[in-house]
């Protein structure tokens, strides 16, 4: 029998991790029960771990399938670097190799075997020799047509139930609609498995949508103060990912393209140059970052709006996969919506991708909590706004547009509803085009009674008509605008009409314009040890240790080897090969910490309330100081002890200083915040904690 304590102490020992997140332990129990299942979890929520720590409990040796073979070698680094036998098997190997593997295989010397879908037929014949633990099917999305990235290769796995029906099949994947679950399973032939839909919610992803106006403009302000981070830039096409690249290199950016277009040579060594952290910015179409597990990702951009949802949620996926904060930028134009039409024309499933697009242009204007709308999207649900968005951050103000409003639709009548959303708000300003002057549209009443209103503003108050019904765009029929029932109570019954006020550049831009302090801190000290340790053994900086985990020994500084062990993500084997030398470069920069803070007279909360003072949001401030917001939201708690005026309640709601005086009652003072962390389910930060108790106990 497989115990607690046996699982518990496997996770440790191997992965480094005292605890599971979200469902991995209900997942984990079912497996080793030999149940099938779908599991339905976030990109980084921990996908790998359920299969790879049953596979080391259970007998015999677990077969992952996977489409990324690029992927598969990281991974298996990965498992070897925490002491566990694993291999992959696929057309990259050279003969001698593929047979070694297969050797090591018959005589049950793997645990994990990494392979393609491609590959399983050619190998297929060896598991009757083999106890196979469990069959994982990594992308499970790919098995369905109705998904957003359907694979013919997978629909062979269909057989895999009737030729093991001992092995539990288990599907896994980061994006799938209700029907796309549903497929999945029925492809799989596993129609009854237990579903386990993990929360889709990245807290860690800060989502922004801004117009796509100046976009290369307001990417190097954004790069400015995101140095020697590294980033992905996605672009529609192979032509947009060269000009991008070429520009920011010229700026001098370290980057490089990205797309099917360049040689398979080529494209290897660029993945791999981003992955060994060489090059920080890729510039890349879709065709690239499915097959990269690299954690430390601070930031994604789309250049142009993704088909649909799940591509968008699978692509901002790529960053923040440590769990530390990242950044997504999405710019969005009507001109992305037109040519993503175009490509969608004609196609079998034509219908069902526009409708799945139409949900994606909503996401991009939507004017409440982005979390909301995208969640919402895989039928989870919030009631409270998500704080860590652009509209969160920077709510829009409104203001009544319902004149407006009427002249926009008056326009679209006298234009017979005929004409597209450029032509209106041409009409509208009084342009002096030849397009408006062959059509003598110069004459109608409407003629330039917007004209105090620039083209772009214009046309977005029109988007957010469109977006509210009052307009319906036909683009079928060259995008031309029809007025809905709701545009004639505009016009004829005052239906008054709410418009958001475009936010001025200045303040769009002002994160991240913020001077960017460059970080001689210990966490810098050990991303150079790392990166030092990766060269010496030819893998990726990750591999060694995450961001996360780096930002953890920051933290509990460790002094020796059990205090290195607490670190998340160390385990016995990375213990042994590492442990001595970040414990000696930690206990350096403690010494040299130490000489400093005898020269320091300003004491560190007083130098964030200086900076609050001058009107820095947290997140400024945190960003400038090289702090966690935890910490500063800590200072100004003790500044406002110190008798500062600082308003600290506006940080906390009264429901939550109930919900945190209520949980009081069942935990002792000295059990610390921890209890209450668990007891909220690590929904309410510590710092939120601490606030609450410090304002009940005034």
């Amino acid at each position: 029998m497989i115990t607690k304590e046996k699982i518990l102490s496997h996770l440790k020992s191997y992965f480094g991790y005292d605890s599971f997140r979200l469902n991995q332990e209900k997942i984990i129990d079912d497996i080793l029960a030999k149940k099938d299942l779908l599991a339905i979890m976030p990109t980084g929520g921990g996908k790998s771990l359920c299969f790879q720590l049953p596979a080391l409990l259970l007998e015999g040796t677990a077969i992952v399938i996977s489409p990324l073979i690029a992927l598969m070698k990281d991974q298996v680094d990965a498992l070897k670097a925490n002491g566990i036998a694993a291999e992959f098997y696929n057309s990259t190997q050279e003969q001698s190799e593929r047979e070694k593997v297969l050797s090591e295989l018959v005589k049950g010397e793997i645990k994990l075997l990494y392979i393609s879908p491609e590959t399983l037929p050619i190998i297929q014949s060896y598991f009757s020799k083999i106890t196979i633990s469990l069959i994982a099917i990594d992308e499970a999305h790919c098995i369905s047509s109705w998904g957003h990235d359907f694979r013919p290769a997978y629909t062979e796995l269909g057989t895999l139930k009737a030729l093991f029906p001992a092995s539990p099949i288990l599907g896994f994947t980061a994006t799938a609609d209700h029907a796309t679950q549903d497929d999945i399973l029925n492809q799989l032939n596993i129609p009854n498995a237990k579903k386990h839909v993990s929360s889709f919610d990245r807290k860690n992803l800060y989502l922004e949508v801004r117009p796509g106006q100046d976009r290369l403009k307001q990417i190097l302000e954004f790069l400015e103060s995101k140095p020697d981070e590294s980033g992905i830039i996605y672009c529609l096409s192979r032509k947009g990912t060269e000009t991008v690249a070429k520009k920011l290199i010229d700026k001098g950016y370290k980057a490089q393209a990205y797309h099917a277009g360049i040689q398979t040579a080529e494209r290897n060594q660029i993945q791999d140059d981003f992955v060994n952290d060489r090059t920080p910015i890729i510039v890349a179409t879709i065709a690239f970052g499915m097959g990269i597990d690299k954690s430390n990702v601070r930031w994604v951009i789309h250049y142009n709006m993704p088909k649909n949802i799940e591509s968008y949620y699978q692509e901002i996926g790529r960053s923040g996969r440590d769990g530390l904060p990242a950044h997504t930028l999405l710019f969005y134009s009507f001109a992305d919506v037109i040519q993503l039409r175009q490509f969608l024309k004609d196609t079998p499933t034509e219908k069902f991708q526009l409708a799945k697009l139409e949900r994606m242009q909503q996401f991009s204007e939507a004017l409440s909590c982005r979390r909301m709308v995208l969640l919402g999207y895989f039928g989870e649900y919030i009631s409270e706004d998500c704080g860590n968005c652009d509209i969160c951050k920077t709510p829009p103000k409104y203001f009544d547009g319902t004149i407006l409003a009427k002249k926009v639709c008056s326009a679209v009548a006298r234009l017979k509803e005929n004409e597209a959303l450029g032509m209106v708000v041409d009409v509208l300003r009084g342009a002096k085009t030849s397009a408006v002057f062959n059509k003598s549209y110069q004459n109608i009443k409407t003629y330039g009674q917007a004209s105090d209103v620039s083209w772009i503003e214009l046309q977005q108050y029109i988007i957010q008509m469109i977006n509210q019904g009052i307009l319906e765009i036909r683009f079928h029929e060259n995008g031309r605008l029809l007025l809905t029932p709701l545009a004639k109570k505009v016009l004829f019954e005052d239906e008054q009409v709410k418009l958001a006020k475009q936010k001025p550049k200045e303040e769009r831009t002002k994160k991240a314009r913020v001077a960017a302090t460059k970080s001689y801190g210990l966490f810098e000290k050990l991303r150079t040890l790392r990166q030092q340790i990766a060269t010496e053994e030819n893998v990726p900086a990750y591999i060694v240790f995450s961001d996360a985990a780096l930002k953890d020994m920051e933290v509990i500084l460790p002094k020796n080897n059990v205090e290195f062990m607490q670190v998340s993500g160390v385990g016995e084997a990375k213990k042994s090969k590492y442990g001595e030398r970040f414990l000696t470069a930690i206990k350096t920069h403690l010494e040299e910490d130490n000489k400093n803070k005898q020269n320091q007279k300003v004491p560190t909360q007083d130098q964030t309330y200086m900076l609050f003072e001058k009107g820095l949001s947290i997140s400024e401030i945190a960003l400038q100081r090289n702090l966690k917001e935890d910490t500063i939201y800590g200072h100004l708690m003790k500044k406002h002890q110190e008798g500062e005026n600082i308003d600290v309640e506006k940080y906390i709601s009264e429901n939550e200083i109930n919900a945190i005086k209520q949980a009081k009652l069942k935990f002792p003072e000295e059990e610390g915040l921890k209890p209450y962390f668990e007891f909220f389910e690590e929904k309410m930060p510590y710092w939120k904690i601490r606030l609450g108790l410090y304002l009940i106990g005034e």
